[in-house]
């Protein structure tokens, strides 16, 4: 179970929304979202409603302004609570469609390119747990949430490109 509290002021001031779950548009309950606290869960927030647009992991932890989660500017308009598994696999894949050669992680991975020798990943398939791709190396840049599923090609989890420079497992609770 999670809880995120969206306030429209700086410092957790002026009107709030408090959610337990997903929530597709935030933008029918406040204005703009300027500070956040996350007071239990993990959440993937987003800067466009339904789950689009640039995306942003939150630990609990206060967010006292949207620099403090590298937010561009103070829009967030769609959240996902990630549920906590235990375990962890996913299958990547380095052409599209799950085509071409095949790399199993159960663990996290700060460069893909120093341990599988390539740089993008066109296509996946989670079956445990979820996982964030950066798209450079040591966990920095656009971030993306990969839920369990299968992804046919990299515009299926909202990339970009195929550019993934890194991977980690969700496993803060």
């Amino acid at each position: 179970m999670g809880k995120i509290i969206f306030y429209e002021d700086k410092n957790f001031s002026g009107c709030h929304f408090e959610s337990c779950s997903d929530c597709a548009n935030l933008m029918c309950l406040l204005n703009y979202c300027n500070s956040i606290r996350v007071e239990s869960g993990s959440f993937m927030i987003y800067e466009k409603p339904n789950y689009s647009g640039n995306q942003y992991y939150l630990s609990p932890g206060d967010y006292p302004d949207f620099h403090h989660w590298n937010g561009v500017n103070n829009s967030v308009s769609s959240c996902h609570l990630i549920p906590m598994p235990g375990l962890f696999s996913v299958r990547l894949y380095e052409r599209i469609e799950f085509g071409g050669q095949v790399m199993d992680l159960v663990d996290d991975c700060p460069s893909v390119m120093d341990r599988f020798h390539i740089n993008d990943i066109f296509s996946c398939n989670v079956t445990k747990g979820n996982w964030l791709f950066y798209e450079h190396p040591h966990y920095r840049g656009r971030m993306y949430l990969i839920r369990p599923g299968e992804y046919k090609r990299f515009s299926e989890w909202g990339g970009r490109n195929a550019r993934v420079g890194s991977i980690r497992r969700i496993i803060d609770y």
